[in-house]
């Protein structure tokens, strides 16, 4: 009996498993890798893919699905998925479809990395820093910088919608991409820039609005491309700040100034559509006339003045008034106050105009000279002392100087300044009145006659003239005295207070005392007279000697003193010398000449 033969139509359960190894054997399906599946069946929430392995893999219908895009699959269709398991613990093969999705992206960024490209992705979560993005499979991160030209607050209008990204950065090992919208948008930006820069030109006027204010201007939007409108092009006239001409959203019409073509900065101009008020300003504004003005500004140098919109004038501090100096503008005048002013100069140029405001009053330096002829004696308050003299107050406001010089006829400078303080009210006399260098010298020694002059008492001193002085304060080393008869004093030394060196002591004499002296010098120039009381004595004995006769006719000086003492005294009675002169010590050979002509 032969044995039945198995047939192959119907195997048994073990040939069916060796049949089964020997296909499997023969696909090269490794983990780790992706494949292509045929979608066999769909299930609720999963779609089931045969990819030649023992059993079907599942995988979840979320995944199919693109962030932004709609999923749209059916039985038969064929996927790429990535094998992670041939099998699991249930016997199924373990499939991701965001896994190939992800290898095949990875391996589609990197080759458009490096080629420069852009990608396109989906923003569709918030993280710390910024913002995630899906590339088609692939997650990369959006820093928050990197998301608009400049920062945004609302970030939901751009969140789960397709727009174009530019890769920063890959590492596939670490799975770190980063990738940039704000780079793509400058690109754009600037290509759409060059296109419209192309098409302006200056002098060109075009409409724009006001996107932006700041302090020094505004940005104007031309439709794709801004030009700063500065403050200083938007009138003729002073514009404190751009929001005086403009606001934001306002349509204005414009001019070209400058198109910088490496930078690709416009800059804009409003006051160029208008005429420019300097033309024929000089013949506008002649030097000398005078106008009326509204203060704009005011500044530590001067004050400037609106003469009409877009012509301003300055007005220095110099020329705001004739008495007032180096004081701050704003204690004059104040701002938007309307002024006369006297034009000065004009610099069409420039485009200056000096202004004076102190011309359209009267010069209380010129009506001081035109009423006070030199030799006026005016009477005023000391408002100021100096180490050179005193100012005096004025008519009009204005101060005269008294020179350390013109104090007084005898004393010096210095010590007469000490006997003024300021406040006082003092009498003076006009020396010299300077309009034009506003200077006025006074005096106040001129109020009484020069002692030295040819007509005064002193002006008769003559050298060796006899004075009676009285003293004034006695010092160490001699006396001050005044000269009685004139307006004069004068210091003797110690060594002309006698001709007897033991009575050579200012202590012997006490102020009021009266005595004689002869002047021994007069300096008019300095205004000094010496006087000395020695010689007065070494005068008298000569003009006794020469009168009653001499030592060698035998009488000695005592007698002969003697007798021109009494002769003095008859001739004046009983009255009392000033000085009683005192007699000489004869000295050894002056003793022998003596006693040998008088035998003894």
């Amino acid at each position: 009996m032969t044995e039945p033969q198995t047939s192959m139509s119907h195997p048994s359960r073990d040939e069916f498993a060796a049949l089964l190894e020997e296909s499997l054997t023969g696909t090269a399906l490794q983990e780790g890798s992706v494949i292509k599946g045929t979608i066999v069946g769909i299930e609720k929430d999963v779609a089931v893919i045969d990819v030649g392995l023992k059993t079907e893999g599942r995988v979840p219908l979320k995944e199919f699905g693109v962030t932004g895009r709609t999923s749209d699959l059916s039985v038969g269709d064929e996927v790429d998925v990535y094998l992670e398991r041939v099998e699991n613990s249930a016997g199924e093969a373990v499939l991701s479809r965001e896994k190939a999705r992800r290898e095949e992206s990875w391996t589609r960024l990197e080759e458009k990395y490096k080629a420069g490209e852009r990608v396109e992705g989906v923003i569709f979560n918030r993280v710390k820093g910024g913002f995630t993005v899906d590339l088609d499979g692939a997650v990369a991160f959006l820093p928050g910088s990197q998301v608009d030209i400049r920062p945004i607050r609302d970030v939901g209008p751009l969140m789960n919608m397709p727009q174009p990204f530019q890769i920063l950065k890959m590492d596939r090992r670490r799975g770190n991409i980063v990738v940039s919208r704000r780079s793509v948008l400058e690109e754009t930006r600037a290509e759409k820039r060059s296109e419209i820069v192309a098409r302006l030109e200056e002098g060109q006027v075009i409409d724009g609005v006001v996107k932006n204010i700041t302090d020094y201007g505004a940005f104007i939007d031309l439709g794709g491309i801004d030009g700063l409108l500065h403050v200083t092009d938007m009138a003729w006239r002073r514009v404190n700040h751009p929001s005086e001409i403009v606001n934001v959203g306002d349509t204005v019409k414009v001019q070209i100034i400058r198109i910088n073509p490496e930078t690709q900065r416009i800059s804009l101009g409003i006051k160029q559509l208008e005429a420019d008020p300097w033309e024929g300003i000089a013949a506008k504004y002649p030097v000398g006339s005078r106008f009326k003005g509204t203060v704009t500004n005011i500044t530590d140098y001067g004050a400037f003045v609106e003469l009409e919109p877009g012509v301003e004038g300055l007005i220095h501090v110099s020329e705001m008034s004739w008495t007032k100096k180096n004081i701050h503008p704003g204690k004059i005048i104040s701002t938007s106050q309307e002024v006369e002013v006297q034009v000065l100069e004009v610099d069409p140029d420039k485009r200056r105009i000096s202004l004076g405001l102190k011309q359209t009053q009267e010069n209380p330096w010129v009506a001081f000279a035109a009423s006070h002829e030199a030799g006026a004696v005016i009477e005023g308050q000391i408002r100021n002392i100096t180490e050179f003299g005193l100012f005096v107050g004025l008519d009009g406001g204005i101060d005269g100087m008294v020179h350390l010089s013109d104090l007084d006829w005898s004393k010096s400078g210095e010590d007469a300044l000490k006997e003024y303080k300021k406040g006082d009210t003092v009498k003076a006399v006009v020396l010299e009145a300077d309009s034009e260098k506003e200077r006025i010298s006074l005096g106040i020694k001129q109020l009484t006659p020069d002692p030295f002059a040819a007509g005064a008492p002193s002006g008769k001193l003559k050298k060796g003239m006899r004075v009676t002085c009285e003293v004034i304060a006695v010092k160490d080393n001699g006396i001050e005295a005044k000269l009685l008869d004139h307006d004069l004093t004068t210091f003797i030394r110690r060594s002309d207070l006698s001709r007897d060196r033991s009575e050579q002591r200012p202590d012997r004499f006490g102020v009021g005392e009266k005595f004689d002296a002869v002047v021994t010098q007069v300096d008019a120039k300095a205004r000094k007279v010496s006087a000395s009381i020695k010689a007065l004595e070494i005068a008298e004995e000569k003009e006794a000697v020469a009168q009653y006769g001499s030592t060698d006719s035998g009488a000695s000086l005592g007698d002969i003193l003697g007798a021109a003492l009494s002769k003095a005294k008859g001739e004046e009675g009983e009255e009392e010398p000033a000085a009683k002169p005192k007699r000489k010590r004869a000295s050894k050979g002056e003793a022998a000449d003596t006693d040998a002509a008088s035998g003894e």
